[in-house]
């Protein structure tokens, strides 16, 4: 056999329009040291986040509260799933403290699921958000919150603390719930909205691309998030954590995203970020201020 020859398969490499570049400038690096000093659970670099240069440059980052272990076990996410530990009832005031410290201006907060838990971690997430805004008055909060198995009970708890904005990622089309996120369900993620905009608050949700999603499903789920109010929703390009985690089945072009953000304005969401490299939490302090000034 020729040795120069590889039996393993070539990496499928990446079009242009998802290259980075290595993130930078002082307010990154001070930044980065901060989350270093006080040890925050950030997902922007637990998730590898391409734009985390970018956010960080800005003042923005994304915390993970409840742990760092995940009841469920999403095919796109590289949170492990495994033995969970009791939640940190002093959480809260740490991070309120912690934050008190960051000289920030806007914060998204998130979590694992806790499944184990009887209020789904509800309380803590409360109480979270409660001590955040009593030792930060001025700080932005963007609460990115789980599906809490659809219970509006949980979330309306949540909603009575008032964040600036309540976030709840629906991820996929219907027909790929199943095989992306087994363990969730598409109706949960649209009671969860739903529930948030009744309570007249600011609502965003985000989508993946790129798992084998068909044009007429991407505009039917844009449609579904209009119908029940949802403001803000960002939209970018699935890209695999690992070899344990779903292909990519294509990459979408850059002029598809602005397809799609054309689309959904059309039927009445107030903000659309849409391109390869945005996620979830992209430019999250920008796109909640366009809502805010005429939201309220």
């Amino acid at each position: 056999m020729n040795k120069n020859i590889s039996t393993f398969p070539p990496r499928r490499r990446l079009p242009d329009w998802l290259k980075t570049r290595l993130p930078k400038g002082i307010n990154y690096f001070r930044l980065k040291a901060l989350v270093d000093k006080y040890q925050l659970n950030t997902v922007c670099e637990s998730a590898s986040c391409p734009n985390i240069g970018e956010c960080w440059s800005a003042g923005t980052l994304t915390l993970m509260i409840l742990g760092d272990t995940c009841t469920r076990a999403c095919r796109f996410c590289d949170v492990p799933t495994g033995f969970m530990k009791s939640p940190r009832e002093e959480e809260p005031i740490e991070i309120a403290e912690m934050l008190s410290k960051l000289n920030l201006n806007y914060i998204v907060i998130t979590s694992v699921d806790r499944d184990d838990l009887p209020d789904g971690g509800s309380y803590l997430w409360a109480n979270t958000i409660h001590q955040i805004k009593k030792k930060n008055p001025l700080i932005k909060i963007e609460a990115l919150i789980p599906d809490f198995k659809g219970e509006s009970s949980l979330v309306n708890r949540i909603c009575q603390e008032k964040p600036e904005v309540i976030a709840h990622n629906i991820e996929t089309v219907e027909s790929l719930q199943s095989i992306v996120r087994p363990q969730c369900r598409y109706s949960w993620s649209l009671k969860v909205l739903e529930s948030v905009s009744k309570k007249n608050m600011v609502t965003k949700s985000s989508l993946m691309l790129g798992l084998g999603e068909k044009k007429n499903e991407v505009v039917e789920t844009m449609r579904h998030l209009s119908d029940i109010n949802c403001q803000i929703l960002s939209i970018g390009q699935y890209l695999r954590p690992s070899k344990k985690h779903l292909e990519v089945v294509e990459f979408i072009r850059p002029e598809t995203f602005f397809e799609y953000k054309n689309i959904g304005l059309s039927f009445g969401i107030r903000h659309i970020e849409a391109g390869p490299l945005v996620r979830s939490s992209f430019r999250a302090d920008q796109q909640a201020e366009k809502i805010l000034n005429s939201f309220y």
